[in-house]
Protein backbone atom coordinates (compact mmCIF):
# COMPACT_ATOMS: atom_id res chain seq x y z
CA UNK A 1 0.00 0.00 0.00
CA UNK A 2 1.07 3.47 -0.83
CA UNK A 3 1.78 5.87 1.46
CA UNK A 4 -0.96 8.21 0.48
CA UNK A 5 -3.86 5.27 0.54
CA UNK A 6 -2.62 4.29 4.26
CA UNK A 7 -2.54 8.05 5.57
CA UNK A 8 -6.11 8.13 4.08
CA UNK A 9 -7.30 4.82 5.63
CA UNK A 10 -5.98 6.44 9.36
CA UNK A 11 -7.69 9.92 8.86
CA UNK A 12 -10.77 8.69 7.76
CA UNK A 13 -11.49 6.32 10.77
CA UNK A 14 -9.56 8.74 13.29
CA UNK A 15 -12.22 11.33 11.61
CA UNK A 16 -15.05 9.33 12.21
CA UNK A 17 -14.31 7.27 15.54
CA UNK A 18 -15.22 11.03 16.95
CA UNK A 19 -18.87 11.02 16.64
CA UNK A 20 -21.08 7.48 16.74
CA UNK A 21 -23.15 6.49 14.18
CA UNK A 22 -26.54 7.85 13.77
CA UNK A 23 -29.78 5.61 13.68
CA UNK A 24 -33.09 6.63 12.54
CA UNK A 25 -36.09 5.83 15.22
CA UNK A 26 -37.81 2.50 14.83
CA UNK A 27 -40.85 1.06 16.75
CA UNK A 28 -40.04 -0.65 20.17
CA UNK A 29 -40.06 -4.49 19.77
CA UNK A 30 -39.59 -4.45 16.09
CA UNK A 31 -36.59 -6.16 14.12
CA UNK A 32 -34.25 -3.73 14.17
CA UNK A 33 -32.48 -3.53 10.95
CA UNK A 34 -30.45 -1.07 11.01
CA UNK A 35 -27.76 -1.24 13.76
CA UNK A 36 -24.43 -2.39 13.25
CA UNK A 37 -22.10 -3.84 15.34
CA UNK A 38 -19.06 -2.22 13.93
CA UNK A 39 -16.66 -4.81 14.18
CA UNK A 40 -13.78 -5.29 11.89
CA UNK A 41 -12.80 -8.39 9.98
CA UNK A 42 -9.65 -9.06 12.31
CA UNK A 43 -9.61 -8.34 16.25
CA UNK A 44 -6.75 -6.83 18.36
CA UNK A 45 -5.56 -8.10 21.56
CA UNK A 46 -3.55 -5.73 23.99
CA UNK A 47 -3.49 -6.11 27.88
CA UNK A 48 -5.55 -8.89 28.78
CA UNK A 49 -8.58 -7.86 26.05
CA UNK A 50 -9.82 -8.89 22.57
CA UNK A 51 -11.70 -6.50 20.26
CA UNK A 52 -13.10 -6.80 16.77
CA UNK A 53 -14.77 -3.09 16.84
CA UNK A 54 -13.44 -0.53 14.69
CA UNK A 55 -12.45 1.52 17.73
CA UNK A 56 -12.18 0.95 21.42
CA UNK A 57 -10.19 3.19 23.86
CA UNK A 58 -7.14 2.11 25.67
CA UNK A 59 -5.68 3.15 28.96
CA UNK A 60 -2.05 3.81 30.06
CA UNK A 61 0.28 5.45 31.68
CA UNK A 62 3.25 7.89 30.86
CA UNK A 63 5.90 6.67 28.94
CA UNK A 64 3.98 2.87 29.40
CA UNK A 65 4.09 0.05 26.55
CA UNK A 66 1.71 -1.33 25.05
CA UNK A 67 1.82 -4.86 23.00
CA UNK A 68 -0.28 -5.16 20.28
CA UNK A 69 -1.09 -7.94 18.16
CA UNK A 70 -3.67 -8.21 15.29
CA UNK A 71 -5.64 -12.03 15.47
CA UNK A 72 -7.03 -12.70 12.25
CA UNK A 73 -7.38 -15.56 9.67
CA UNK A 74 -5.25 -16.68 6.90
CA UNK A 75 -1.97 -16.17 6.43
CA UNK A 76 -1.56 -13.72 3.38
CA UNK A 77 -3.38 -10.76 5.17
CA UNK A 78 -1.13 -7.52 5.78
CA UNK A 79 -1.14 -5.22 8.43
CA UNK A 80 0.51 -1.80 9.15
CA UNK A 81 -0.12 0.34 12.73
CA UNK A 82 0.42 4.24 13.13
CA UNK A 83 0.52 6.03 15.88
CA UNK A 84 -0.55 9.76 16.68
CA UNK A 85 2.41 9.79 18.60
CA UNK A 86 5.00 7.77 20.80
CA UNK A 87 6.94 5.24 19.70
CA UNK A 88 5.87 1.97 17.39
CA UNK A 89 8.23 -0.98 16.84
CA UNK A 90 7.91 -4.61 15.46
CA UNK A 91 7.61 -7.22 18.30
CA UNK A 92 6.77 -10.24 15.93
CA UNK A 93 4.75 -11.72 12.85
CA UNK A 94 1.57 -9.38 13.77
CA UNK A 95 2.64 -8.15 16.77
CA UNK A 96 4.13 -4.62 17.82
CA UNK A 97 5.01 -2.67 20.99
CA UNK A 98 3.88 1.21 21.47
CA UNK A 99 5.80 3.11 23.60
CA UNK A 100 2.70 5.88 25.24
CA UNK A 101 4.15 9.62 25.28
CA UNK A 102 5.13 10.96 28.60
CA UNK A 103 2.35 13.73 28.41
CA UNK A 104 -1.34 13.19 29.61
CA UNK A 105 -3.52 13.23 26.25
CA UNK A 106 -5.59 11.33 23.40
CA UNK A 107 -3.04 9.59 20.93
CA UNK A 108 -5.16 7.33 18.63
CA UNK A 109 -3.54 3.88 17.45
CA UNK A 110 -4.55 2.84 14.17
CA UNK A 111 -4.11 -1.01 13.47
CA UNK A 112 -4.95 -1.47 9.63
CA UNK A 113 -5.34 -4.10 6.91
CA UNK A 114 -4.18 -3.54 3.94
CA UNK A 115 -6.16 -5.61 1.30
CA UNK A 116 -8.88 -5.60 1.69
CA UNK A 117 -9.09 -2.23 3.54
CA UNK A 118 -10.32 -2.75 7.15
CA UNK A 119 -9.02 -1.16 10.66
CA UNK A 120 -8.94 -0.46 14.02
CA UNK A 121 -8.83 2.82 16.02
CA UNK A 122 -7.77 2.57 19.58
CA UNK A 123 -8.33 5.84 21.09
CA UNK A 124 -5.34 5.46 23.46
CA UNK A 125 -5.27 7.75 26.51
CA UNK A 126 -2.31 8.46 28.43
CA UNK A 127 -4.06 8.74 32.04
CA UNK A 128 -2.56 10.80 35.15
CA UNK A 129 -1.41 8.54 37.71
CA UNK A 130 -3.10 8.16 41.10
CA UNK A 131 0.51 9.27 42.52
CA UNK A 132 -0.44 12.47 41.40
CA UNK A 133 -3.65 12.69 43.71
CA UNK A 134 -2.80 15.79 46.26
CA UNK A 135 -4.67 14.55 49.65
CA UNK A 136 -8.23 14.12 48.04
CA UNK A 137 -7.94 16.80 44.96
CA UNK A 138 -6.19 16.24 41.28
CA UNK A 139 -5.93 19.71 39.96
CA UNK A 140 -8.77 20.96 41.81
CA UNK A 141 -11.20 18.06 41.29
CA UNK A 142 -12.06 15.95 44.33
CA UNK A 143 -11.75 12.79 44.15
CA UNK A 144 -11.99 12.09 47.60
CA UNK A 145 -9.89 8.70 49.48
CA UNK A 146 -9.72 5.16 48.28
CA UNK A 147 -10.10 2.10 50.88
CA UNK A 148 -7.06 1.68 52.85
CA UNK A 149 -7.71 -2.37 52.09
CA UNK A 150 -9.01 -4.21 48.98
CA UNK A 151 -12.00 -5.54 49.39
CA UNK A 152 -11.50 -9.36 50.71
CA UNK A 153 -8.00 -8.58 49.71
CA UNK A 154 -9.05 -9.07 45.72
CA UNK A 155 -6.71 -6.79 43.64
CA UNK A 156 -9.49 -5.52 41.70
CA UNK A 157 -10.13 -3.16 44.96
CA UNK A 158 -6.83 -1.59 45.26
CA UNK A 159 -6.93 1.93 44.00
CA UNK A 160 -6.61 2.51 39.90
CA UNK A 161 -3.52 3.01 38.48
CA UNK A 162 -4.60 6.71 36.97
CA UNK A 163 -7.16 8.99 35.88
CA UNK A 164 -8.53 9.95 32.76
CA UNK A 165 -8.55 13.61 32.19
CA UNK A 166 -11.48 14.67 30.64
CA UNK A 167 -11.93 18.37 28.91
CA UNK A 168 -14.05 19.85 27.04
CA UNK A 169 -12.31 19.09 23.79
CA UNK A 170 -12.06 15.27 24.47
CA UNK A 171 -15.31 14.55 26.10
CA UNK A 172 -16.95 13.67 23.05
CA UNK A 173 -14.43 10.79 21.95
CA UNK A 174 -15.79 7.52 20.99
CA UNK A 175 -14.40 4.61 23.83
CA UNK A 176 -16.07 2.29 21.95
CA UNK A 177 -18.31 2.08 18.73
CA UNK A 178 -21.51 3.00 20.20
CA UNK A 179 -20.39 4.80 23.71
CA UNK A 180 -18.94 8.34 24.31
CA UNK A 181 -15.86 9.59 27.30
CA UNK A 182 -18.92 11.95 28.56
CA UNK A 183 -21.22 9.29 29.10
CA UNK A 184 -19.21 7.85 31.95
CA UNK A 185 -17.88 11.54 33.91
CA UNK A 186 -19.27 11.21 37.25
CA UNK A 187 -22.42 13.35 38.05
CA UNK A 188 -20.82 15.51 41.02
CA UNK A 189 -20.25 19.08 40.51
CA UNK A 190 -17.35 20.84 39.23
CA UNK A 191 -15.42 22.75 36.65
CA UNK A 192 -12.56 21.55 33.54
CA UNK A 193 -10.90 19.16 33.38
CA UNK A 194 -12.85 16.21 35.03
CA UNK A 195 -11.15 12.69 35.90
CA UNK A 196 -12.61 9.96 34.89
CA UNK A 197 -11.52 6.17 35.70
CA UNK A 198 -13.05 3.23 32.98
CA UNK A 199 -12.66 -0.49 32.54
CA UNK A 200 -11.78 -1.57 28.80
CA UNK A 201 -13.71 -4.58 29.68
CA UNK A 202 -16.71 -2.91 30.63
CA UNK A 203 -16.68 -0.78 27.52
CA UNK A 204 -16.48 -4.28 25.45
CA UNK A 205 -19.36 -5.84 28.19
CA UNK A 206 -21.81 -2.98 27.22
CA UNK A 207 -21.25 -3.32 23.24
CA UNK A 208 -21.91 -7.03 23.71
CA UNK A 209 -25.04 -6.49 25.41
CA UNK A 210 -25.49 -3.65 23.14
CA UNK A 211 -25.90 -5.89 19.94
CA UNK A 212 -27.87 -8.66 21.83
CA UNK A 213 -30.61 -5.71 23.21
CA UNK A 214 -31.07 -4.83 19.19
CA UNK A 215 -30.56 -8.69 17.84
CA UNK A 216 -33.88 -9.30 19.97
CA UNK A 217 -35.44 -6.12 18.36
CA UNK A 218 -35.41 -3.41 20.85
CA UNK A 219 -33.44 -0.46 19.13
CA UNK A 220 -30.89 1.13 21.01
CA UNK A 221 -28.19 3.16 19.92
CA UNK A 222 -26.46 3.24 22.99
CA UNK A 223 -27.35 2.76 26.46
CA UNK A 224 -28.25 6.32 28.06
CA UNK A 225 -25.88 5.96 31.78
CA UNK A 226 -27.31 6.73 34.38
CA UNK A 227 -24.05 6.41 36.64
CA UNK A 228 -20.99 5.16 35.18
CA UNK A 229 -17.77 6.29 37.08
CA UNK A 230 -18.74 7.58 40.72
CA UNK A 231 -15.45 9.19 42.60
CA UNK A 232 -15.08 8.20 46.38
CA UNK A 233 -15.86 11.18 47.61
CA UNK A 234 -19.62 11.51 45.11
CA UNK A 235 -19.82 7.96 46.16
CA UNK A 236 -19.71 8.71 49.74
CA UNK A 237 -21.79 11.61 49.45
CA UNK A 238 -24.87 10.13 48.00
CA UNK A 239 -24.58 7.26 50.49
CA UNK A 240 -23.90 4.51 48.09
CA UNK A 241 -22.01 1.10 49.60
CA UNK A 242 -17.88 1.83 49.90
CA UNK A 243 -16.68 -0.74 47.88
CA UNK A 244 -19.26 -0.14 44.56
CA UNK A 245 -17.52 -1.06 41.27
CA UNK A 246 -18.66 2.47 40.08
CA UNK A 247 -15.85 4.02 42.40
CA UNK A 248 -13.38 1.37 40.04
CA UNK A 249 -14.51 2.40 36.70
CA UNK A 250 -16.15 -0.96 36.08
CA UNK A 251 -20.18 -0.57 36.16
CA UNK A 252 -22.84 1.55 34.36
CA UNK A 253 -25.94 1.77 34.96
CA UNK A 254 -27.76 1.33 32.11
CA UNK A 255 -31.29 1.92 30.45
CA UNK A 256 -32.76 2.53 27.21
CA UNK A 257 -34.20 6.07 25.78
CA UNK A 258 -34.96 5.73 22.33
CA UNK A 259 -37.96 6.93 21.74
CA UNK A 260 -39.03 9.28 23.35
CA UNK A 261 -35.89 10.84 23.70
CA UNK A 262 -36.71 11.91 27.79
CA UNK A 263 -34.13 11.06 29.93
CA UNK A 264 -36.26 7.71 31.10
CA UNK A 265 -36.52 4.42 30.39
CA UNK A 266 -38.80 3.34 27.14
CA UNK A 267 -41.44 1.37 27.79
CA UNK A 268 -39.71 -1.82 26.22
CA UNK A 269 -42.56 -4.42 27.19
CA UNK A 270 -45.57 -2.27 25.69
CA UNK A 271 -47.59 -2.03 28.34
CA UNK A 272 -47.57 1.73 28.51
CA UNK A 273 -46.31 1.91 31.86
CA UNK A 274 -42.60 2.66 33.12
CA UNK A 275 -41.53 0.54 35.66
CA UNK A 276 -39.39 -2.40 36.79
CA UNK A 277 -40.85 -4.57 33.60
CA UNK A 278 -39.05 -2.75 31.58
CA UNK A 279 -35.75 -2.91 33.04
CA UNK A 280 -36.52 -6.83 33.10
CA UNK A 281 -36.50 -6.70 29.53
CA UNK A 282 -32.82 -5.53 29.34
CA UNK A 283 -32.22 -7.98 32.59
CA UNK A 284 -33.34 -11.02 30.75
CA UNK A 285 -31.50 -10.65 27.67
CA UNK A 286 -28.00 -10.07 29.87
CA UNK A 287 -29.14 -13.11 31.76
CA UNK A 288 -29.35 -15.74 29.02
CA UNK A 289 -26.01 -14.95 27.83
CA UNK A 290 -24.73 -16.03 31.45
CA UNK A 291 -23.19 -19.68 30.71
CA UNK A 292 -22.10 -18.78 27.41
CA UNK A 293 -18.08 -19.81 27.31
CA UNK A 294 -17.33 -16.74 25.37
CA UNK A 295 -19.21 -14.77 27.94
CA UNK A 296 -16.54 -15.94 30.61
CA UNK A 297 -14.47 -12.37 30.53
CA UNK A 298 -17.71 -10.54 31.24
CA UNK A 299 -18.93 -12.35 34.39
CA UNK A 300 -19.97 -9.76 36.94
CA UNK A 301 -22.76 -7.82 38.80
CA UNK A 302 -26.40 -7.75 37.39
CA UNK A 303 -29.00 -6.00 39.49
CA UNK A 304 -32.53 -4.29 38.02
CA UNK A 305 -33.68 -1.27 39.88
CA UNK A 306 -37.26 -0.18 40.15
CA UNK A 307 -38.78 3.37 39.34
CA UNK A 308 -38.39 5.68 42.15
CA UNK A 309 -38.79 9.88 42.61
CA UNK A 310 -34.98 9.95 41.82
CA UNK A 311 -35.15 8.08 38.60
CA UNK A 312 -36.68 5.51 36.32
CA UNK A 313 -35.88 2.00 36.24
CA UNK A 314 -32.72 0.68 35.35
CA UNK A 315 -29.83 -2.49 35.02
CA UNK A 316 -26.68 -2.25 36.64
CA UNK A 317 -23.66 -4.17 35.25
CA UNK A 318 -20.31 -4.66 36.21
CA UNK A 319 -17.24 -6.84 35.44
CA UNK A 320 -16.25 -7.85 38.89
CA UNK A 321 -15.18 -10.97 37.38
CA UNK A 322 -17.82 -13.09 39.99
CA UNK A 323 -21.37 -14.03 39.31
CA UNK A 324 -23.31 -11.73 41.97
CA UNK A 325 -27.39 -11.07 41.58
CA UNK A 326 -29.44 -8.59 43.44
CA UNK A 327 -32.99 -6.37 42.60
CA UNK A 328 -36.92 -7.32 42.39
Amino acid sequence: MCAWSFALIVGTLLTTSQHPPSMSRQAVGSESTEFSPERASFSVRFKDELSPYHVLAAFVLPGETLNLAVVAEGTDRRFVVAAAAGEIAPAGDRRWRWTAPTATGLYPLTLAQVEPPDSITLNAFVIVPYSDLEGETLNGYRIGNYPARPLRGLSIYRPPRGFIEVTPENQATLVAPHFRLEQFLCKQEGGWPKYVVLKERLLLKLEVILEAVNRKGYKASTFAILSGYRTPYYNRLIGNVRYSRHVWGGAADIYIDENPKDEMMDDLNADDRIDYRDADVIYDIIDEMYGQPWYAPFIGGLGRYKRTRGHGPFVHVDTRGFHARWGT
